[in-house]
């Protein structure tokens, strides 16, 4: 799961330690059936590694594409260890699908490098909504994770 320190309970409990730290999550509220068992599994999951709950600002969007705006405001606050992007793309029949992706997740990564500000980006991107479903409490998790372990990992940088 975490490489080469698999075996070693320290180095894992150290990574995932989430007392003391300040998350930023924007989620989209298009697919919202989705997006919000994304972040119920993501909050809890933080509560969980140690976040405080008075430490955990949770905003809302219409959809994956305004999603970066939100995380680039509270990145330039600078008062965030971590933000976590979540939202759910579904295809459709047309080229839409591909174009919300790409820039969503470009926009993401953008953010996170420009500000040197760690994003757990948890955006789905699925053929369809039973992928979604399928995917939404494990990829909330996931994020809440990548978001602590990328914000101990630059402070010790």
């Amino acid at each position: 799961m975490f490489g080469a320190d698999k075996g070693n309970v320290a180095a894992q409990d150290n990574r995932l330690n989430g007392k003391k730290l300040k998350i930023g999550i924007v989620q989209a509220r298009f697919n919202a059936g989705i997006t919000d068992a994304l972040a119920a599994a993501c909050t809890t999951e933080l509560l969980v590694l140690g976040v405080a709950e008075k430490d955990i600002t949770h905003v809302t969007v219409p959809g994956a594409l305004e999603v970066a705006v939100v995380l680039q405001a509270m990145a330039e606050k600078s008062s965030f260890d971590a933000l976590i992007a979540l939202g759910c793309i579904i295809r459709g029949e047309t080229y839409h699908f591909e174009l919300v992706a790409n820039e969503s997740g470009a926009a993401i990564t953008r953010i996170g490098l420009d500000y040197q500000v760690p994003i757990a980006n948890a955006v789905l991107t699925t053929e369809n909504l039973e992928q979604a479903v399928a995917r939404q409490e494990e990829k909330g998790r996931d994020a809440a994770r990548v978001a602590i372990e990328m914000a101990n990992l630059l402070e010790s940088i």
